[in-house]
């Protein structure tokens, strides 16, 4: 599809505005398809050609920008102008406007898509609000109780990369109940799929330091707290080896170590790095607001 075919016709422009719009995108689509009936010394000479007119066009967008702006109102029209998606398109054809954060962020999704993929699952991107945006897992990423945290932790990177200005990733899930007070579920691990039970209060996300843990006893179970910004992850304090409390281990990038015979634990997902076949006990995490809640596997 050509550049232009690529815009969206639903834009806020006049029905009239929209109809014209959609007959040229069909006028280009049509010439291309005869385009592709040529030999190749045809197509490279019409390639030729409207790259050329195309190299002029944006010579002359480039003077014309920067003849605005020198006049403080032109410059103000010029940005009014280029929200409407046609000339916003254009524009960031000849490289005269910066990507919109919308097209950082989808550029950034797009890049770990393959990942997911792999694992027959996708993301998607639900808003943005600087500085968070949200995202729902799809496919077999939604809910996956061995692998979604690890990439939601993928989503985190590749978008903070691309777009410093955006500092919280946080997940849409509709598998937990609402809680009774009305506010808004920041994120909800994916161990909380299928799991029955009360969410107990056992945390504020505060307590727990960045890229830390925090052990605690709730409802008479030992727990192992872990956050990285508002992810936060729940497991039974118990290294799958012989059951010791791992709280006392050492933690790097994401990775606790258990003190006692050293085997490897990530934070985010609770497999074991050491023997693959076993993993933490884990248990559904919410944060509402500003506090943790955990609902304990029975």
């Amino acid at each position: 599809m050509s550049a232009l075919g690529a815009i969206s016709t639903a834009s806020t422009a006049p029905e009239s505005e929209r109809n014209d719009f959609a007959h040229l995108v069909g006028d280009v689509e049509r010439l291309e398809m005869i385009f592709d009936g040529w030999d190749e010394t045809a197509r490279g000479a019409a390639r030729a050609y409207g790259l050329a007119l195309e190299t002029l066009n944006g010579e002359a967008l480039r003077r014309l920008v920067a003849a605005l702006k020198r006049d403080p109102a032109a410059l103000a029209a010029m940005k009014q102008a280029v929200t409407d998606e046609v000339v916003y398109a254009v524009m960031r054809r000849h490289g005269l406007v910066k990507p919109s954060l919308t097209e950082r962020v989808e550029a950034a999704l797009e890049s770990i898509r393959p990942m997911l993929a792999s694992h027959g699952g996708d993301v998607e991107l639900v808003g943005i609000a600087p500085p968070a945006i949200e995202v729902r897992f799809t496919g077999s990423c939604d809910g996956c109780p061995a692998s979604a945290l690890t990439f939601h932790a993928g989503v985190k990177k590749a978008v903070e990369e691309a777009c410093p200005e955006i500092t919280e990733i946080l997940q849409v899930k509709g598998m937990a109940s609402s809680p009774a007070n009305g506010e808004t579920v920041r994120f909800v691990s994916p161990f909380a799929l299928g799991a029955g039970g009360q969410w107990h209060y056992a945390a504020k996300l505060s307590d727990i330091p960045e890229g830390g843990i925090k052990a605690l006893c709730l409802e008479g179970e030992k727990v192992l707290l872990s956050r990285r910004g508002s992810i936060v992850t729940c497991f039974q304090n118990a290294c799958a080896h012989l059951g010791l409390a791992l709280d006392d281990g050492d933690i790097e990038d994401g990775i606790i170590t258990c003190p006692y015979h050293g085997f490897r634990y990530d934070l985010s997902s609770g497999e074991c790095l050491t023997a693959p076949a076993v993993q933490l006990q884990p248990h559904a995490v919410r944060v509402v607001g500003s506090r943790i809640e955990v609902r304990l596997q029975e």
